[in-house]
């Protein structure tokens, strides 16, 4: 039985956060497990309340896992603030857990902020050392990083410096790409650049987009793939979700999460 940890913040509306995980991993035929890291009241329409844990409720719940379950590989998503960060931290180390994918989520897409000014430098102080694969899309690489991100060559340069910081593999988001017909994800594990294009799909329903694909990497990796084959299907995982879409809410609607299963038309191997 594969096992995969998501510690993030609750999304009320089902698209982002633990329950995209969740049901990524589902999808996936990966057991999923969850730390809560805060709840927030929002839905297509935006984030309308942000209520994080204590430092010391995250602890106990990986704790819980760590002591028992164990993992297989983990996500972590909305951390909120430095004190849940390195909390977070702390259990990596003591577990020893190495599948750790980090989605570093900062901006809801309705511009509610989701980390706090201050838990920039512990997130790259103390987690991104510990990544594995690290998720950012352009805004928050550019945050990471403190320089534009507009050209190829920039996010090369992005990417790396992001490396230097200690992040084993690096993938940088398309999704703000100004080209309107495709969107190019860049992959540096270190030593090789890969790039991932896709059609650019004209839709409002991308809410959730990057807690599905990062936890689809998060899924791949416990079933013991390789970052570059995780990162292969967790693109082909979202894009299904995007092209198949749901219409809910009023709003930016969810992405579609068993659209991938639904366009294989089996079961996925275990």
């Amino acid at each position: 039985m594969f096992k995969a940890l998501t510690i993030a913040g609750s999304d009320s509306g089902g698209g982002a956060g633990i329950q995209a995980d969740l049901k990524t991993f589902q999808e996936l035929q990966v057991f999923g497990m969850s730390a809560l890291t805060a709840v927030t009241a929002q839905n297509t329409l935006g984030v309308h309340g942000v209520y994080p844990m204590t430092a010391e409720a995250v602890s106990q719940q990986i704790k819980a896992i760590g002591e028992d379950m164990g993992t297989d590989a983990i996500k972590t998503g909305m951390l909120f603030n430095a004190e849940i960060i390195e909390a977070v931290s702390e259990h990596l180390v003591r577990y020893q857990w190495k599948n750790v994918v980090v989605d570093p989520v900062m901006i809801a897409k309705g511009g509610a902020s989701l980390l706090q000014q201050e838990a920039i430098s512990a997130l790259k102080k103390y987690l991104l050392p510990r990544a594995l694969v690290i998720t950012p899309n352009i805004p928050e690489a550019e945050v990471l990083t403190d320089m534009s991100i507009r050209t190829a060559q920039d996010k090369r340069e992005a990417v790396m410096r992001l490396f230097d910081l200690g992040v084993k593999n690096i993938v940088l988001k398309g999704g703000h790409d100004e080209d309107p017909s495709e969107s190019v994800d860049l992959l540096f594990d270190g030593k090789e650049f890969y790039t991932f294009s896709s059609k650019r799909i004209s839709t409002k329903n991308t809410h959730g987009t990057g807690c599905t694909f990062s936890a689809a990497i998060t899924a791949w990796l416990a079933k013991g793939l390789s970052v570059l084959e995780a990162v292969t299907k967790a693109k082909e995982f979202i894009q299904a979700a995007i092209e198949e879409e749901i219409e809910i809410g009023q709003g930016h609607g969810p992405t579609n999460h068993w659209a991938y299963r639904k366009r294989n038309k089996v079961l996925i191997d275990s």
